[in-house]
């Protein structure tokens, strides 16, 4: 059994509350915590509580930001007729790195899931119908491929496809790289249905 002092049992402990990090790691970032100069935990405690302290919700799309408006939101050079809705803002990050979408996003900060009491008004899908107006042309829905990241793009979609407003969801299937022999049949589903002319 591990003897750590409480301080270091209490980081530990803090440590291991974040995803992906068992015990083992944990205890690697404690010690190596431990062995950093006075002056880097310093900045390192600095740079955590100033990240929690001065980053808030974007007030048209829901993404991270420091100001009212993200820099997505607020660039002049984004098409703001075509609204990308995505279930996080990390999944903005996944977006911008392929560098093909330019339109703006919207974050829902999660699905439906009525397994877990999460209905349609504890997700941000009220702002999202609060946005649209007549410039608004295409809603891509880019939920995750799970239940209820699929049950969440039915549900948007059928409050919004009565407004006139064109609606799209991303395309699901095999990944580049990957081997169809270990392939869901769900993937497989997806790929099939959302193949195309070449």
């Amino acid at each position: 059994m591990e003897q750590f002092t409480a301080p270091i049992a209490k980081l530990v402990e803090e440590f291991s509350k974040l995803p992906g990090i068992g015990r083992k790691t944990a205890q690697r970032l404690s010690f190596y915590v431990l062995d950093m100069s006075n002056n880097d935990v310093l900045e390192l405690a600095r740079a955590i509580v100033n990240a929690k302290k001065l980053t808030k919700f974007c007030s048209i799309c829901g993404n991270l930001s420091e100001n009212d408006k993200c820099l997505i939101c607020n660039s002049e050079k984004r098409d703001k007729s075509t609204i990308c809705v995505v279930e996080d803002a990390k999944d903005i990050l996944a977006m911008e790195r392929a560098r093909e979408y330019n339109g703006v996003y919207h974050v829902l900060h999660g699905t439906i899931s009525p397994l877990d009491g999460i209905g349609p008004d504890e997700i941000n899908i009220k702002g999202l119908i609060s946005r649209l107006d007549d410039k608004t042309q295409e809603i891509i829905l880019a939920t995750n491929p799970t239940i209820e990241g699929e049950a969440t793009a039915v549900y948007i979609a059928r409050l919004i496809k009565p407004m006139g407003i064109k609606v799209t969801r991303i395309a699901h299937g095999i990944p580049i790289g990957g081997d169809i022999e270990y392939a869901d049949e769900v993937t497989i589903l997806k790929a099939m249905e959302g193949r195309r002319e070449i």
